[in-house]
């Protein structure tokens, strides 16, 4: 039976690495066909893939940071959940109606235990991201998800969010349907739960309609993964009216892993395998799976009490300033 392999999808940073891999396969096709043997150049010429492809994830700009964040073939929500998942149930629907398919979630269970996953959902081409409404949640979305932490406050299973959304969906229907009020609904009622709440970015993290599901006790986020206020194409058309302002944006906005941690605005960063979470997606499954049960250890714990008073100053504490005498 034939087999045929994707084609790698090449971010602009990445092509050196293509370059040099492309070099390694003509010498070894080369040595082949010559009888030669080649295997201790080949060796030396690999180790160098190695260190140049960690020389170029490990110093990369928030520009590029960016760009691996919404890499095409980053995992998705679902691709974790049924990767570190024992079991796992879709549900559906808002009970008013509609069930988005930009949000999605259910019960599972992780490490033997009931929890409630949910989070955004993205497309792998442009006929999945359409029917997906590329990750962006209507009204209807965020419904879905307060009622799936309804039913986990009801029978005392935890939370568990996965944030990948470049913002909620920006649409005059989706305004009409009260888009606002139900981020705003999530935003206060995510406060109230007793149970464990654990938010993860594992992708890009925008605007409101990624603190739509991302009030927890823990927040962590993938290395490479980005969190921001507003997506900086959008930043740049406010502020200065142009969006090819973007990577001025992006530096300003202090949206990278490094820079939200430095800021206390999240918990954990997630190491991702040299290369991106795509690059190896189980390795990175496995990094995810071992902090959120390691998290929820720590949460079950405490009492509900205890939980939400953390959560409360967790959130408190974000953004803080202190007043100098200068007099």
């Amino acid at each position: 039976m034939a087999t045929t392999e994707r084609k790698p999808l090449l971010l602009d940073f990445e092509k050196p690495l293509a370059e040099l891999a492309n070099r390694i396969e003509q010498i070894r096709q080369l040595a082949e066909e010559n009888g030669v043997d080649v295997s201790s150049q080949i060796r030396q010429l690999e180790t160098r893939a190695m260190q140049l492809r960690e020389e170029i994830f490990s110093s990369l700009t928030p520009t590029q940071r960016l760009q691996v964040a919404r890499h095409p073939r980053r995992p998705s929500t679902l691709d974790y959940i049924q990767a570190i998942t024992d079991e796992w149930m879709e549900l559906h629907g808002d009970r008013g109606g509609s069930d988005d398919p930009a949000l999605v979630g259910g019960v599972a269970r992780l490490g033997g235990q009931p929890v409630v996953m949910l989070g955004h959902q993205k497309g792998r081409d442009t006929k999945d991201n359409i029917a997906r409404n590329f990750g962006m949640a209507s009204p209807g979305g965020y419904r879905k998800a307060m009622r799936l932490m309804e039913h986990a406050n009801k029978f005392s299973m935890p939370v568990i969010t996965f944030i990948d959304t470049p913002g909620a969906l920006p649409t005059v229907v989706a305004e009409q349907g009260g888009q606002g009020e139900a981020i705003a609904y999530n935003l206060r009622e995510m406060f109230r739960l007793e149970v464990p709440i654990i938010c993860t970015v594992i992708g890009e993290g925008g605007s409101g309609g990624a603190l739509g599901i991302g009030v927890g006790d823990r927040l962590m986020m993938f290395e490479h993964s980005v969190y921001t206020v507003a997506t900086p194409e959008a930043c740049a058309a406010i502020l200065w009216k142009d969006s090819s302002k973007a990577p001025q944006a992006t530096l300003a906005l202090k949206i990278t892993s490094n820079d939200l941690k430095n800021l206390g605005i999240i918990d954990q960063i997630l190491t991702e395998p040299v290369g991106g979470a795509h690059s190896d997606p189980l390795q990175a499954a496995q990094t995810l799976k071992q902090a959120l049960l390691d998290n929820l250890e720590e949460l079950v714990r405490l009492t509900p009490q205890q939980r939400r008073q953390l959560r409360y100053e967790k959130f408190r504490a974000i953004g803080s300033f202190q007043e100098l005498d200068v007099s």
